[in-house]
């Protein structure tokens, strides 16, 4: 499934009844299955962005479609994934990742089937049973994560997913996440402020500028698929993350420089 995003701006009132720019104008698209991260300093409006892409907010101004459609609402076949992992502690991994099959009215055995399938893939085998409390960081992620991709979405929307998690844990969930990733190619979006993190799962970088976010560089990533941990060190790696980084440093030409 396409993204497109057309003139897209989002602005906020302020108290004195000004008009406060928080988002573009922006235009952007996103292929049926690839993966795209966005970067950007703090404030910029990335998770603005998802959101719109997600029906969750609309526009001040311009559209985001979803192939021909234009969002207006939460998609069906929109998975969204945050920084919390927002599980119900009174339900057991396994009913928290079935939780929206349960919701469309699935049976018991077959939503718990499905669960089977994905739990290996989560690295939760054996946790089926287990309450939110008792496991790791990286494991409520990747229950959260087991929440999103049961209901199989055609675009997956991730809000910094690791954000909250230690260096080495975010390595192998995000890896772990890429490789499930590669077996549904969902057209993925996803906010980072991880540059490295940008760089290894994507197929491009979208750079945005301070507030109001508009794209200052769209970065293509020339790693081949699947991608290894250890392709860091090479110099398409290095070269990209650099062109990542320049591209964030430079001011707008619409604002001036420190002085």
């Amino acid at each position: 499934m396409r993204i497109s995003v057309r003139n897209l701006a989002v602005s906020y009132q302020t108290p004195g009844g000004d008009e406060l720019p928080a988002l573009g104008p922006l235009s952007l698209s996103v292929e049926t299955g690839t993966f795209v991260s966005v970067v950007g300093p703090s404030g910029c409006g990335k998770s603005t962005l998802i959101r719109i892409l997600a029906g969750l907010q609309q526009p001040t101004r311009g559209e985001a479609r979803l192939d021909d459609m234009v969002i207006h609402e939460p998609p069906h076949s929109v998975g969204l994934m945050f920084q919390d992992a927002n599980l119900m502690p009174w339900r057991t991994v396994r009913d928290n990742i079935a939780l929206p099959l349960e919701l469309a009215g699935v049976d018991k055995q077959q939503r718990y089937a499905a669960v089977e399938v994905l739990l290996p893939a989560l690295g939760l085998s054996g946790f089926a049973l287990s309450y939110p409390g008792e496991l790791s960081g990286g494991m409520a992620q990747r229950t959260a994560l087991g929440r999103v991709l049961i209901q199989k979405p055609a675009v997956l929307l991730l809000d910094e997913p690791f954000g909250a998690l230690d260096a080495m844990t975010r390595e192998q969930v995000s890896l772990d996440m890429l490789r499930m990733w590669a077996k549904e190619r969902q057209t993925a979006v996803m906010v980072t402020h991880d540059i490295n993190e940008a760089v290894l799962l994507s197929d491009r970088v979208l750079v945005m500028t301070p507030r109001p976010g508009q794209i200052a560089a769209d970065v293509p990533v020339p790693l081949p698929r699947p991608r290894q941990f250890d392709m860091i060190y090479t110099d398409s790696f290095a070269q990209t993350t650099h062109q990542v980084r320049a591209a964030i440093a430079k001011p707008r030409v619409d604002q001036p420089g420190p002085s």
